[in-house]
C-alpha cells in the first residue's frame, strides 16, 4: 500500500546534536584552555567552527530546522542558570571577573570554592549541574549566547529555532542551595523566573527566531496536581505574550499522562513528543485529548538514545496516524542526539553484518529525513529506503549473533535460591570481621587510580604494535606495584589495584564477554569533557574465561592488606551500553549477572576477601514513572544477587554507586543485600547518610568525603566535618571512608594529597572515639 503525501508538507528537525565533534576537539580544546595551552580566543573559535560544521552536517542530511542553543562548553543546564542570573554568591566573584573562568568554576569548583552539585540527567547517562536557589534567588536576563548563536546559525543561511530548557523543568530540578532549609521549593520563584524567560524570548524574536523550543522533560514524570497548575500557569503567560516567537513545547523519554492534556490547551503553536517504545502510550493519549488542532506536531519517530536503525514502516504508520490529529506533523528524534554518537561509518572494525544494524547521530538525522519525505511525498519516493530497510531488520532477526542456546538454557535454569547469600548479614558481618581484623571507619577507595599518560601511551602502542604484550605486561605490573606501595604508605586500609590496564569500567569487561561489540570511536559525552565509548550489546552474554583475576592475585601478592576484586555490576553493564532492543531488559541482565556470577567465585577462589560489584546505574535506570518502578527494582536487584550470592559468608561483598539522587531507592540497596554500599555524598553534603538512617539501613556504608569530581583537595578537616555529620546518621562501627568515585580523572599530585587527608581525618575520628587507645 502506497502512503498519501501529508496535507502540509512534513519537515525534519532535531532538539540537539554532539557537541564533541569527529575527534573530541571541543574536549581537547577545553582541557587546553584549562592547563593554559589554549587562548579563550582559540576555544571561542573551535566551538563556532563545531556549531557551524553541525549545522551544515544536519543541514546536507536533509534537515530543514536546526538547533541552536544546544551547543555547550559544559553543560545546557548550566548555561540556563546563567541565562536566567541563577549564580551562586560564592561563584559571583569569578564570574564578574571572567565570564568564562567563573563559568568554569561553577562547573569544577576552585580549590577555595566548591562546584555545583552534579546529577543525571532524568534515566540517561548524561550529568548535569544542579541549580541551587532559595528564598532570595534574585533572576536577571542574560540572553548573549542564545542571542549570537542564533545569529550565528541565521547568517550561515540556516532555518534555526533556538532550544531553551523549558522553566517548569529548571525549576523542578533545582535544589535549595546551601543553608537553605530543604523544605525550600523551587517551584515557588516560579513568579520572579516568568519575566526573565519572557525577556529572552522576546530577545530571541528579536534576533530573528521564528519558533523557539522549550524543553519540559520534567512534566514526563508524575506530577502533582499543583505542579501541573504551574506548567499550565506558564505557558498561559508566556503563551499570551506579545512580543515573542512561536513556541514549541517539548517533552521526551517517555508518556506525558496528565500533563499532555495540560499543554494541549496552553495558548501555544506546537508540542513535540515522544513515540518510541517508551513512550508509546503519547499516541492514544493524543488522540483521547482530541489531537492538536491548528497546532504544529513534532513526531519523534526515530529513538534518540540506542543505536539501532529505525523501523521505517513502523515510523511511517504511527506518522500516518498522527497526521489526523494535528494541522502539521514534523519529524524528529525522540530526544536530542547528543546521547548518541557521531557517526556510525568510523566503526571500520566492526562485523559489518553488524554495522548494518547501527544508526548513530548522523545516520539518525538520515533516517529522520527519509521518514520525513516519505511522509510528504508518498511512500514511493523511498521506496529503495524502505526495501534495504526491511532488509537490514530482517538480518539482525535471523542472525545467530544474537542468540546462544547454551547461555538461554543457562539463564532458564536460575532458581529462587541462586539469588540468596547461604547466611544473613548478621552472621556474616561477624565472620567477616574476624577475616578482615579492620580498624573502626575503615579506609578505602573505589577502585580506579589515576590514569596517566605513560599508562595511555603504553596502550596506545599495544594496539598500534609499537610495544608488545610482554613489555605491556610490565608497564601495567610497575602501575600496580606503585599503586599499592601508595596505600600502603598512607595507610589505606582495603586496597585496591588501580585498574591500570582498563580503559573504562564497562568497555573493559565488554571486550571480554562474548555478545558485546566495542566501538573505536563511538563517543558520548558523560559530563564536562568526560566522554565514554558505551559498547553495544549485540548478542547473548557469556564469559569466556576470567577477566580480573589475574591482576587482583597479582596486586594481593604484593600486600598483606586486603586488595578488592573490583567489578562492574548488571545493570551498570546495561545502562552503560546500548542494549539490545529484541528482548527484555531482565533477561539480558540475568545473562550478564551469570557470567558476572563466574568471576566472583573465581576471585574468591584466588584468594580474594573483598569483592565489589559496582552499581552506580541502579538509581539512573529506574523507570521515570512511579508504576514502573517494582518491576524494574525486582529484576535489577535480583540480578545483583545473582551475582554475588555464591560466596562464603566470610568474603565481603560491597558495592558503590554514585551520579544520582538515592533517597528513593534505600529500600532497594537494602534489597541488594551487600555487606558494605560506597555512596557519591560530598556535594549533597551527606544527605545520604540521613536517609539510610531514616530507612534503617542495615549494613556497612561509606559516604563520600572527597568530591573527585572537582579538582580541589579536601583539607583534612573538612573530610573530617563530613565524616562527624556522617556519625550523627550511621553507628562508627558500621562507617567506612572513602571518596565519592574512583579516581581515574584526577591528576597524581591531587591524589596524593587528597588520600592523605582522608585517611588523616579517619584517624583524627578514630582517636575521637577510643582516646584510651590514642
Amino acid at each position: 500500500m502506497t502512503a498519501k503525501p501529508a496535507a502540509a508538507a512534513a519537515r525534519a528537525t532535531v532538539y540537539g546534536y554532539p557537541r564533541q565533534g569527529q575527534n573530541r576537539e571541543l574536549k581537547k580544546a577545553i582541557e587546553g584552555y584549562w592547563k593554559g595551552r589554549v587562548t579563550a580566543d582559540a576555544l571561542r573559535a573551535t566551538a563556532a567552527e563545531l556549531r557551524r560544521s553541525n549545522w551544515q552536517q544536519l543541514a546536507d542530511a536533509g534537515i530543514h530546522e536546526v538547533p541552536t542553543g544546544d551547543f555547550s562548553y559544559y553543560d545546557h543546564v548550566l548555561d540556563t542558570s546563567v541565562m536566567v542570573g541563577a549564580v551562586p554568591a560564592r561563584h559571583r566573584a569569578a564570574v564578574e571577573a571572567d565570564a568564562l573562568d567563573g563559568y568554569f568554576a561553577m562547573a569544577r569548583g576552585t580549590q577555595d570554592v566548591a562546584p555545583l552539585e552534579m546529577t543525571k540527567w532524568f534515566d540517561t547517562n548524561y550529568h548535569y549541574l544542579v541549580p541551587e536557589l532559595g528564598p532570595d534567588s534574585v533572576f536577571a536576563a542574560d540572553s548573549t549566547k542564545q542571542v549570537a548563536e542564533l545569529k550565528e546559525a541565521l547568517a550561515l543561511g540556516h532555518t534555526a529555532r533556538p532550544v531553551l530548557v523549558g522553566p517548569v523543568t529548571y525549576l523542578l530540578l533545582a535544589k535549595p542551595a546551601p543553608g537553605v532549609s530543604a523544605d525550600f521549593e523551587p517551584l515557588t520563584l516560579l513568579d520572579r523566573l516568568l519575566p526573565v524567560y519572557a525577556e529572552v524570548l522576546a530577545d530571541l524574536r528579536a534576533a530573528g527566531a521564528d519558533w523557539v523550543q522549550l524543553d519540559e522533560p520534567a512534566l514526563v514524570q508524575d506530577r502533582t496536581p499543583a505542579e501541573l497548575n504551574a506548567a499550565a500557569r506558564v505557558y498561559r503567560e508566556l503563551g499570551s505574550a506579545a512580543d515573542r516567537p512561536k513556541l514549541l513545547v517539548a517533552s521526551y523519554f517517555d508518556r506525558l499522562g496528565d500533563a499532555l492534556q495540560v499543554l494541549a490547551a496552553a495558548p501555544v503553536e506546537g508540542l513535540a513528543l515522544d513515540f518510541t517504545d517508551s513512550a508509546a502510550a503519547n499516541l492514544d493519549d493524543l488522540a483521547a485529548v482530541g489531537g492538536l488542532p491548528g497546532k504544529r506536531l513534532v513526531a519523534g519517530v526515530v529513538n534518540g538514545r540506542n543505536i539501532w536503525i529505525n523501523d521505517y514502516q513502523k515510523s511511517l504508520t504511527t506518522l500516518g496516524t498522527l497526521l489526523g490529529l494535528a494541522d502539521r506533523v514534523d519529524v524528529a528524534a525522540s530526544c536530542s542526539l547528543l546521547h548518541v554518537p557521531l557517526d556510525a561509518t568510523a566503526e571500520r572494525d566492526i562485523d559489518p553484518q553488524i554495522r548494518r544494524w547501527l544508526a548513530f547521530a548522523r545516520q539518525k538525522t538520515v533516517e529522520i529525513a527519509t521518514l520525513a519525505r516519505g511522509l510528504a511525498q508518498g511512500t514511493d519516493v523511498i521506496a529503495a529506503e524502505l526495501a534495504a530497510n526491511r532488509a537490514d531488520l530482517a538480518s539482525r532477526a535471523g542472525s545467530a549473533i544474537t542468540r546462544d542456546p547454551a547461555v538461554r538454557a543457562r539463564t532458564a535454569a536460575i532458581t529462587e535460591a541462586d539469588g540468596r547469600r547461604s547466611q544473613p548479614y548478621a552472621e556474616r558481618s561477624a565472620a567477616q570481621r574476624a577475616h578482615l581484623g579492620l580498624p573502626v571507619l575503615p579506609t578505602t577507595t573505589i577502585g580506579s587510580f589515576p590514569q596517566t599518560d605513560e599508562l595511555r601511551v603504553a596502550r596506545a602502542g599495544l594496539r598500534a604494535g609499537r610495544i608488545d604484550a610482554a613489555g605491556y605486561e610490565e608497564r601495567i605490573k610497575d602501575e600496580i606495584r606503585e599503586v599499592i606501595s601508595f596505600q600502603e604508605k598512607t595507610g589505606v586500609d582495603v586496597l585496591v589495584h588501580g585498574e591500570p590496564e582498563r580503559n573504562d569500567m564497562v568497555q573493559y569487561f565488554a571486550e571480554q564477554l562474548t555478545g558485546y561489540v566495542a566501538t573505536q570511536h563511538g563517543w558520548v559525552q558523560s559530563y564536562g569533557t568526560r566522554y565514554v565509548r558505551p559498547p553495544v550489546l549485540a548478542g547473548d552474554i557469556s564469559r569466556p574465561e576470567p577477566m580480573t583475576v589475574r591482576w587482583t592475585a597479582y596486586a594481593q601478592a604484593q600486600t598483606s592488606k586486603p586488595v578488592k576484586g573490583m567489578l562492574t555490576g548488571p545493570v551498570t553493564m546495561l545502562a552503560w551500553s546500548f542494549v539490545r532492543d529484541d528482548q527484555p531488559l531482565g533477561e539480558t541482565a540475568r545473562q550478564v549477572a551469570l557470567a558476572l556470577r563466574d568471576e566472583v567465585n573465581d576471585l574468591e577462589a584466588a584468594g580474594t576477601s573483598v569483592i565489589q560489584v559496582d552499581e552506580p546505574a541502579l538509581r539512573e535506570t529506574l523507570p521515570l514513572r512511579a508504576a514502573d518502578h517494582a518491576a524494574y527494582l525486582a529484576w535489577a536487584t535480583e540480578s545483583f544477587r545473582l551475582t554475588t550470592s555464591g560466596v562464603r559468608p566470610d568474603t565481603q561483598i560491597h558495592t558503590h554507586m554514585c551520579y544520582a539522587e538515592f533517597g528513593d531507592i534505600v529500600q532497594a540497596i537494602d534489597d541488594l543485600d551487600a555487606d558494605v554500599i560506597s555512596l557519591e555524598a560530598t556535594r549533597s553534603h551527606m544527605q545520604v547518610a540521613g536517609e539510610l538512617a531514616e530507612h534503617g539501613y542495615p549494613r556497612e556504608a561509606g559516604p563520600g568525603v572527597w568530591d573527585i569530581h572537582s579538582p580541589r583537595v579536601p583539607s583534612t578537616e573538612e573530610a573530617a566535618a563530613l565524616l562527624r555529620k556522617g556519625l550523627e546518621a550511621i553507628p562508627a562501627e558500621r562507617l567506612w571512608v572513602n571518596p565519592d568515585c574512583g579516581l581515574k580523572t584526577r591528576g597524581w599530585p591531587e591524589t596524593r594529597a587528597s588520600l592523605e587527608n582522608l585517611v588523616a581525618a579517619a584517624r583524627e575520628l578514630r582517636a575521637e572515639l577510643t582516646p584510651d587507645k590514642g
